[in-house]
């Protein structure tokens, strides 16, 4: 690993310097950044008081992604150029019937994840051997208040835990993780303690979890980790669906609700065949991706970290697809001269 990852996995697990410094830092070495554009708007919330539904407003102020430097970009790992011009700083593609690495940049480095996350919150509650058919009450603990993100769930509702992990894995449902967790036994610590004892169970040696929804940037691991993920996920049928539907209706408090995905790849006539998916996004993370998806008959894992814009990692899908694709006729020997060709670039 370069001397860039290391200085990231420093600033991720011990936090001894700030965004501000870091910042300096990369400044000093002729890297530069747009100053973020900052907007304030008023946000509707709905709060308790002495057990009454209560609706206040708050004043937030949001920072467009865009702009502001990521994780990754702090430590250098947007200077990394490949092959196809990808928007995203970490990228990942293999061969998923043997592991080859078909393509990879900066796969060893360990990033906040976001809600991919929530891949990891589905696999334990699935293997848990939970009552799917639990009702499950959103209360004010699920209520996001560190990045003040939006859910369509309100305090009070109740959906059964199967529809939860439905839109938690499709949706990103935040609330729907956080209800996940906390009414694992033992509360939300076991269960994140269950998250990390899977993910060294399946040798994610680079991943740590603190929550069950992705919201912290504590939440970091590797591309090459997230692969493991992806590939120990698709074992299960119940994840592969919730995953990959375009839009589905679920009961909420007794009514039906209609939720969609958070991936315009699944639809049917994006011209992609995905087995599974989830999406993720902070500040911190950019935007983010893993897939298991078949490209000319041959089932290949994709993982995508540290986009830049809303449509970047749907882009260097594509590109990734179509590159792919291209190779076909020689998959022996020119696959794996370009995945090469992509460990030269990334130093690694």
């Amino acid at each position: 690993m370069n001397k860039l990852a290391i200085g990231l996995l420093v600033s991720l697990f011990c936090a001894t310097a700030s965004m501000g410094s870091a910042q300096a830092a990369t400044k000093k070495a002729g890297v530069r950044y747009a100053a973020p554009a900052a907007k304030t708007q008023m946000v509707k919330r709905v709060v308790k008081v002495r057990g009454k539904n209560k609706v206040v407003y708050q004043r937030v102020t949001k920072v467009a992604d865009f702009g502001r430097p990521t994780m990754g970009d702090l430590a250098g790992l947007n200077l990394v150029r490949d092959p196809l011009d990808l928007k995203s700083n970490v990228a990942l593609m293999l061969d998923q019937a043997n592991s080859e690495v078909l393509f990879e940049k900066n796969a060893g480095v360990a990033l906040p994840i976001a809600s991919i996350t929530k891949m990891m919150t589905g696999l334990v509650v699935v293997e848990s051997g939970q009552d799917l058919d639990e009702e499950l009450t959103v209360t004010d603990e699920d209520v996001d208040r560190e990045k003040f993100s939006s859910s369509r769930l309100k305090v009070g509702d109740r959906l059964t835990r199967r529809n939860m992990l439905h839109i938690a894995l499709m949706s990103s449902e935040n609330r729907a993780a956080s209800a996940l967790g906390r009414n694992y036994p033992g509360g939300l610590p076991a269960f994140v303690d269950a998250m990390n004892a899977k993910a060294q169970e399946l040798g994610m040696s680079d991943t740590r979890y603190v929550d069950s929804s992705g919201l912290s940037k504590k939440n970091v691991a590797s591309a090459r980790d997230l692969a493991k993920l992806v590939q120990a996920s698709y074992e299960h049928p119940i994840l592969r669906e919730f995953s990959t539907d375009p839009k589905a209706v679920v009961e909420n408090n007794g009514r039906p609700v209609t939720f969609g995905t958070t991936n315009r790849l699944v639809a049917p006539n994006s011209g992609w065949e995905i087995g599974l998916q989830k999406t993720g996004f902070i500040n911190e993370a950019g935007r983010c991706l893993i897939m298991q998806a078949m490209v000319e008959g041959r089932a290949v894992i994709m993982v995508l970290l540290d986009a830049k814009g809303a449509a970047a990692r749907v882009a260097d899908a594509n590109r990734m697809k179509k590159w792919l694709t291209a190779l076909k006729p020689t998959f022996g020997d020119t696959v794996s001269g370009a995945s090469t060709s992509a460990q030269s670039y990334s130093g690694m």
